[in-house]
């Protein structure tokens, strides 16, 4: 199986060279690797001691990111070293200032592994969420360099637990020790025989906590909503805003409509005015003449987490696609929250439609009976808000369990 692992390496990466003319990800992908270990070597103090973080992407990253600076904070001996393996979070993290040093992951070869851990001499690893490099896992075992999984997540349907797992299980017991964000994760792994294995919690709470009180005031956004109910669908996406815009097309004063749509280019935006038959303007173009529109398009990056707090409802984008973005980010706030269908690979998603904090739509019909019940009835709104924003504050803490366990 080592052979079939390291030959599909290789394959892959063959097909990442053979397609980067022609595709953005793929070329960041191979350049960003190219001379790593010169580069590398030059960044590296041999007389400092490092900590290796890795993340897959931008979403781990941000998974990861509230024990990043917990260990920079409780372990300032350490310099971070932060390592990507997909474009789309070094590109957008690499100037991350808490890390030392930012750099692609090299592919992992038995090669490449023993190279960079040698070169790096970390005196602990700690992979976010999904990560399990055999050959880098393998040589950090080998030298005895403590290795953390933390915000693991696991399902029955994974390698792991099929019949010719065990290749795949072997490199799960090569970690120092696992940090789960549920007890399913948890049984799931001590039902193979992995015993390293602690149940944690999702540091994902912990960040959302930690934005919302860093929330910047958006004057704007107020201007806009004056006195009226507020609906804001976050990180939307071309199916999102067919449904919600039919909707508001046809009852644009039940409340004030904000988009922020996942795709902010100027063909995208202007593909969502289309759709929008009233007044509605961009929020770059906002002034005092637009707090009579009823919809407001952010043509921005950043501002979503902290436009969530003037939402009285929330939609969240994505569950057309492959998944659901976060939503966390408004349950935080204490609003309920709606999203589409495809949401079962989220455990967040699951616990907030089982207390009644969310609900999920298919269609424009039950979009309409989601938001309707939400708004006629004051109660179920009330509870539902509850429930959500309590959601979020008792399930905190992971931060705080993972570095207990690895201090």
């Amino acid at each position: 199986m080592k052979v079939i692992y390291n030959l599909g390496i290789i394959i892959y990466t063959a097909l990442a060279h053979l397609i980067s003319p022609f595709n953005k990800k793929a070329r960041l992908y191979i350049k960003g690797r190219i001379g790593w270990e010169k580069n590398l070597a030059e960044k590296i103090n041999h007389g400092d001691k490092y900590i290796w973080i890795h993340c897959a992407s931008l979403g781990e990253f941000e998974q990861g990111r509230p024990v990043i600076e917990k260990v920079k904070k409780e372990m300032p001996h350490f310099k971070i070293i932060l390592t990507f393996f997909s474009p789309s979070g070094y590109e957008i993290r690499k100037n991350y200032q808490l890390a030392d040093i930012i750099c692609y992951l090299p592919y992992d070869t038995p090669g490449n592994a023993e190279k960079f851990i040698s070169l790096i001499d970390p005196g602990l690893v700690i992979f976010v969420k999904y990560e399990f490099w055999y050959n880098y896992i393998s040589v950090l075992k080998r030298k005895n360099i403590p290795l953390y999984l933390i915000s693991g997540i696991f399902r029955k349907e994974q390698q792991f637990f099929k019949w010719y797992g065990s290749f795949f299980r072997q490199i799960l017991k090569m970690f120092s020790r696992i940090f789960v964000q549920d007890m399913r994760s948890f049984d799931l792994l001590r039902g193979i025989g992995i015993e390293n294995v602690s149940l944690a919690g999702d540091t994902r709470f912990d960040r959302v906590m930690q934005i919302a009180g860093n929330a910047k005031d958006i004057i704007q956004i107020e201007r806009f909503r004056g006195e009226e109910k507020l609906f804001l669908a976050g990180s939307s996406w071309k199916q999102d805003e067919e449904i919600i815009s039919q909707y508001i097309n046809r009852y644009p004063d039940k409340m004030k409509w904000v988009f922020a749509p996942h795709e902010i280019d100027i063909n995208n935006i202007e593909r969502l005015e289309k759709l929008i038959r009233i007044k509605h303007v961009r929020f770059s173009q906002f002034s005092e003449d637009f707090t009579d529109a009823r919809v407001m398009i952010i043509d921005n990056i950043g501002m979503l987490s902290s436009a969530y707090r003037y939402a009285y409802i929330a939609a969240v984008g994505g569950g057309f696609g492959k998944g659901i973005h976060n939503i966390l980010e408004p349950a935080c706030w204490g609003i309920p929250v709606l999203f589409g269908p495809n949401h079962e690979k989220f455990r967040e998603a699951a616990d907030l439609l089982s207390i009644g904090g969310a609900k999920s739509f298919n269609s424009y019909d039950s979009f309409k009976d989601a938001l309707d019940i939400f708004l006629d009835n004051k109660i179920l709104y009330s509870q539902a808000a509850e429930a959500a924003g309590d959601y979020v504050k008792e399930n905190t803490g992971a931060t705080g369990k993972i570095m207990q366990g690895i201090v």
